[in-house]
């Protein structure tokens, strides 16, 4: 009888404070300016974007997987797109909140509250730089916005006209395996940012025919798609303890694949080959120069 008494009583307590802070935010809410001064970014791509267009000093709180820019590492945590802490999302007054399209109860509490928010979904290429606009126009930084997706898009044609009119080598991009092992190894199919991605480099997607972001795939598979080059990323908390040759030797696993025949599986390091955000543009290049270092003399 204790137990479940006591077990009542914690409820209660939690659902006024959920209600006391849902008060605070809606009082927040309606003094809020035309013009978000508190944002909140649960998508570490978005809050790139925030602080390229020059927003970075009304972040005041990231998402747990936030990396970069450096003026992140001091923030406040809040959380990301499976864990949310909303607790601590309105202890932070925002008026602002980036959050992923799919957090639909996250949204809800938000909407409640009266905070306005910004779903964000993962797109393709294009979608990059029109989410970069997109921010700008909600937050009143139309011009700085505009700038950084216009340097963007000049990057990306820089690119592709640096790749255009040579042969397109076929490539396997996997950004995601077991460390030192080839398993549960996850590959770039023929949709989203990653498809894109390759296009722009000037390679060939051994994957383009299967339309989904990401293709789980096993050795037998990959001995099919008998790729000419293997682009192999790396990035987040596997970097600190990283041994790049052993990463690399256990495509020598599979020496009857071409790019590991003739030497052609590239370990590309580096979180702006998984964050959508301003720094793809490098992080296109980067493959570029992998598959055409001719292009880059």
């Amino acid at each position: 009888m204790r137990t479940r008494r006591s077990e009542q009583l914690r409820t209660i307590r939690s659902l006024l404070c959920t209600l006391a802070l849902a008060t605070m935010a809606v009082a927040q809410a309606a003094a809020q300016p035309s013009t978000p001064n508190r944002i909140v970014s649960l998508v570490p791509s978005v809050t790139e974007m925030l602080f390229a267009i020059g927003a970075g000093p009304r972040v005041v709180g990231v998402s747990s997987y936030d990396r970069q820019p450096p003026q992140v590492a001091g923030m406040t945590r809040v959380g990301g797109l499976l864990n949310p802490d909303v607790e601590r999302i309105f202890r932070l007054r925002p008026d602002f909140v980036a959050v992923y399209a799919t957090q639909d109860d996250l949204r809800a509490q938000l909407a409640r509250a009266q905070i306005r928010e910004f779903a964000y979904s993962n797109t393709d290429l294009a979608g990059v730089t029109s989410t970069i606009r997109e921010l700008g126009r909600r937050l009143g930084l139309d011009t700085q916005a505009n700038r950084t997706a216009d340097e963007m898009e000049r990057r990306l044609a820089s690119t592709r006209s640096r790749v255009v009119g040579r042969a397109r080598v076929r490539v396997l991009l996997v950004f995601g395996r077991e460390p030192r092992a080839l398993r549960n190894i996850d590959a770039g199919g023929g949709r989203g940012f990653h498809a894109d991605m390759l296009e722009a480099a000037g390679a060939a997607n051994v994957l383009a025919d299967v339309h989904r972001a990401t293709v789980p795939l096993n050795t037998e598979a990959i001995l099919k798609l008998a790729p000419d080059v293997i682009i192999d990323l790396h990035y987040g908390d596997q970097l600190a303890s990283m041994d790049m040759k052993a990463e690399r030797s256990v495509w020598n696993q599979l020496p009857a694949i071409p790019a590991v025949k003739t030497g052609r599986v590239y370990l590309l390091l580096g979180d702006e080959f998984v964050v959508p955000g301003p720094r793809i543009a490098d992080a296109i290049e980067k493959i570029a120069r992998a598959l055409h270092p001719d292009a880059f003399k």
